[in-house]
């Protein structure tokens, strides 16, 4: 079969009627794939609080230097990078299988911190819940397993729903840091993982990997499990089972290469503006920022963050996946400029104290200018946290798991997840880095020149997936 052969690109699924039955089950099946992202967003948010308490720690418990502190932000990344060309593979021997191995790094990197005696193994332990945190990125969510257990009307609430298991994650990770240490903040992150293996054991592969396998008894199963009817079920065209996969030659084809370009630059972009440096190093930022309570200032963050998500979850198969893109680049663009703005205006203050309490009773004592200048940068950041939770963190992922084809699925999303995760790693790494050569206003406003060129990208190449299949998706990059 040739990759122009029209047969291969038959729907495995007929498109869903207006009184087709809708199961519930879908979304117990869409949590418990969530519970991947949520554990890979603990993971996220571990290091804002536990760098601080392992820098105040004094031996014979591993302390954290300036240069291991970074390294253990960072390194995860890497774990990750590896951790999505390691899902690419596994997801095309299974999806639920993906999920269902992606919990064992989890625990175990977890459990090596818990036990860690010097800085190697916090490193170790860290590099295995990156190597988790890939895996589930690319396989629990909107990217594979949900993306093809759910029908169109509700594929971008759950997606989205999943972006909003990973800011949850996050958030949970800074209040648990509020009153955890370090070792048993590291015993909590355990505790999600477990529950995703046990409930993940009773869920079902998804339906059109196993109609691509040809199993079509177990595909009929899964969908009455999931939707409650087979209705939506179509035999595979003959000839589908010689989809092989990726192959080179199929780079040819506008309905590959157009795909995967986006879906690249759509990680790229997303990583440029900075917000997994900005949710690493949290704590650190509002510190240089004179902020009294750092973790009160992170916390905060979290919750703007779960809140603007869930709100995105909502409106997504309305507004759009292009406008809420758009808009949301815009948001970034402005509060990443008032955010480098403040640093630009306070750094050359002679004193340069900005310490306030955000509750602290309003006092009619003259005021410091930089104690006011101080809320520039809590609006800046939770208005900046607010636009990207709103489109640049879970549109990306849930348009790389509509825009690629079926057979070339679990390479194509290895490749931007990779790219994320490298990306992610450059910028987490080179963070502080940055803000010495540049000053810290130069690196936020570097932030803000990549978010304008984010909605520019936005507006000229991402195309409107809502509403439509994966098919018909598919159909429009082939120009048919």
């Amino acid at each position: 079969m040739t990759p122009e052969d029209p047969e291969e690109t038959q729907p495995l699924l007929r498109p869903w009627a207006a009184s087709a039955p809708r199961g519930r089950r879908v979304f117990l099946a869409a949590f418990a794939a969530a519970l991947g992202p949520l554990s890979f967003g603990f993971a996220l948010g571990y290091s804002s609080p536990a760098i601080p308490s392992l820098r105040r720690d004094v031996a014979p418990v591993p302390r954290l230097g300036d240069s291991a502190a970074s390294w253990f932000g960072a390194i995860v990344t890497l774990g990750a990078a590896a951790g999505g060309v390691l899902g690419g593979w596994l997801v095309d021997r299974g999806r639920k299988l993906s999920l269902l191995l992606c919990t064992v790094p989890f625990v175990t990197g977890f459990a090596v911190i818990t036990a860690a005696q010097d800085v190697w193994m916090l490193l170790a332990g860290r590099l295995l819940t990156g190597l988790a945190c890939g895996v589930a990125s690319l396989v629990a969510p909107h990217k594979v397993y949900i993306s093809e257990i759910a029908y169109p009307a509700v594929r971008g609430l759950l997606g989205s729903c999943v972006q909003l298991m990973v800011v949850i994650g996050i958030l949970l990770a800074y209040l648990a840091g509020w009153v955890l240490e370090w070792r048993w903040l590291a015993v909590l992150g355990c505790v999600p993982p477990t529950f995703m293996l046990l409930l993940m054991c009773f869920m079902p592969e998804t339906p059109r990997f196993l109609l691509t396998q040809h199993q079509h008894q177990e595909a009929m199963a899964a969908m009455h499990f999931l939707w409650g009817s087979e209705q939506g079920w179509e035999e595979p065209p003959i000839g589908a089972e010689h989809q092989q996969g990726f192959q080179l030659a199929l780079l040819r084809r506008p309905g590959v290469y157009k795909p995967l370009i986006i879906g690249i630059s759509l990680m790229v972009f997303q990583q440029l503006s900075g917000v997994n440096a900005i949710m690493f190093y949290a704590e650190t930022i509002f510190e240089e920022a004179k902020f009294r309570d750092s973790s009160l200032a992170s916390v905060t963050v979290g919750v703007i963050q779960v809140l603007f998500t869930a709100v995105a979850a909502l409106i997504m198969d309305r507004a759009g996946r292009r406008l809420l893109l758009a808009l949301s680049g815009m948001v970034m663009v402005f509060s990443m400029s008032a955010f480098g703005t403040y640093f630009k205006l306070t750094q050359s203050g002679p004193s340069n104290s900005s310490h306030m309490n955000l509750f602290a009773p309003i006092s009619t004592e003259p005021v410091d200018v930089h104690v006011g200048l101080a809320w520039l940068a809590v609006g800046s950041m939770c208005l900046f946290i607010a636009g990207f939770a709103m489109g640049w963190g879970p549109i990306p992922w849930l348009l790389m798991s509509e825009i690629f084809p079926l057979h070339v699925k679990g390479v194509a999303t290895g490749v931007c997840v990779l790219t994320n995760w490298l990306m992610a790693f450059l910028v987490t790494k080179e963070f502080s880095s940055i803000m010495e050569i540049l000053r810290p206003y130069g690196a936020f406003w570097l932030a803000a020149a990549f978010c304008i060129l984010s909605v520019f990208f936005t507006l000229s190449f991402v195309p409107e997936t809502k509403g439509r299949t994966l098919e018909q998706i598919t159909a429009h990059f082939e120009g048919r």
